[in-house]
């Protein structure tokens, strides 16, 4: 089928023959943002109606292959944490490509050069100390202390793509690999959940420091919690919550408008009101939040990430017993 511009696509979408077309998204957005989101999208086009899913996303990914298996792929879109599980798909033939998406301004490295999936946002994976009872740390091996047995939280990478991004950029990070991991293992640190449950443990102190985003610890910040964030000298991790277009979707020009949404100036704009970084050049993230310039970003190859990922979850799921 020969592909819409925008503009026709959003001309065709005010007609009656596309009135109230309903999307299918699976999220791992937070359940509040999820919502903001898909109601400030529904508000700019009112004919697209979205019911949305949400979950970690390798809880997502779970649910994604039994339904490929089954052939009954429920969603239209994807907004996900990390680039891993869609290059997985996306190797599997299961994403669309959106050749004309709007990326002229966004910097290469944020999507897929196959243009299948499209990075949102930029959030990095840091340390959170509890300001009353932790002392800050400069790199990640000075948590490895008898001090902090059992008082840090870590999300798992078996339920979080954040997590899962994280561990495979610490594995493949000079100095630090996985040693880092079976040293927490030592301390009797048992990786479970997201990085919520993980936010609130540091917040109410029931642990000293976590392994997570910044946005959890500067919005725990803000509301009054006695948290910070540090971005380790040695690196941080980060992801961009990518969106894509499943090939299986029924409404592929509605999907590319919620792409286009999303990567518009009001979306980047949401995405700082949410505490985000936004990576649209001339969109300014929220106040307090660390410039990406000052960080060290810790990357890795994703094609061989996704090669590797399930002896990679193997292996730390063989390390924490779990």
């Amino acid at each position: 089928m020969k592909l819409l511009p925008m503009t026709l696509a959003a001309a065709l979408l005010s007609s009656a023959a596309y009135a109230e077309t309903t999307l299918t998204l699976y999220t791992s957005q937070a359940p509040e943002q999820a919502q903001q989101t898909v109601d400030a999208f529904e508000a700019a086009h009112p004919d697209i109606k979205v019911e949305w899913t949400r979950n970690g996303t390798s809880a997502l990914m779970n649910v994604m292959r039994a339904e490929i298996e089954a052939g009954q792929v429920q969603p239209d879109v994807l907004l996900v944490a990390d680039v891993i599980n869609l290059g997985e798909l996306k190797v599997g033939g299961h994403l669309m490509a959106y050749p004309e998406a709007p990326v002229a301004e966004y910097a290469p490295e944020t999507y897929d050069p196959d243009m299948t999936f499209f990075g949102t946002k930029a959030i990095t994976t840091g340390i959170a100390y509890n300001t009353q009872i932790a002392e800050p740390v400069e790199t990640w091996a000075e948590l490895l202390t008898e001090d902090n047995r059992g008082m840090i939280a870590v999300p798992s990478p078996l339920y979080s793509g954040a997590a899962l991004n994280h561990l495979h950029a610490l594995i493949n990070a000079d100095g630090i690999g996985w040693g880092f991991y079976e040293g927490l293992n030592d301390l009797d640190i048992v990786p479970e959940g997201g990085n919520g449950p993980a936010t609130k443990a540091v917040a109410s102190g029931m642990a000293k420091y976590a392994i997570i985003v910044d946005a959890n610890t500067l919005r725990a910040k803000a509301d009054g919690s006695p948290v910070d964030y540090i971005a380790p000298k040695d690196g941080v991790s980060f992801i961009t919550e990518p969106a894509a277009i499943m090939a299986t979707t029924q409404h592929p020009d509605e999907a590319k408008i919620f792409i286009d949404f999303l990567l518009s100036r009001e979306g980047q704009e949401l995405v700082a009101e949410q505490g985000n970084l936004p990576i649209l050049p001339g969109v300014a993230g929220p106040e307090g939040y660390p410039a990406i310039e000052d960080m060290k970003l810790l990357g890795y190859n994703v094609e061989a990430a996704v090669e590797t990922n399930d002896a990679v979850r193997a292996k730390f799921a063989d390390i924490f017993g779990l």
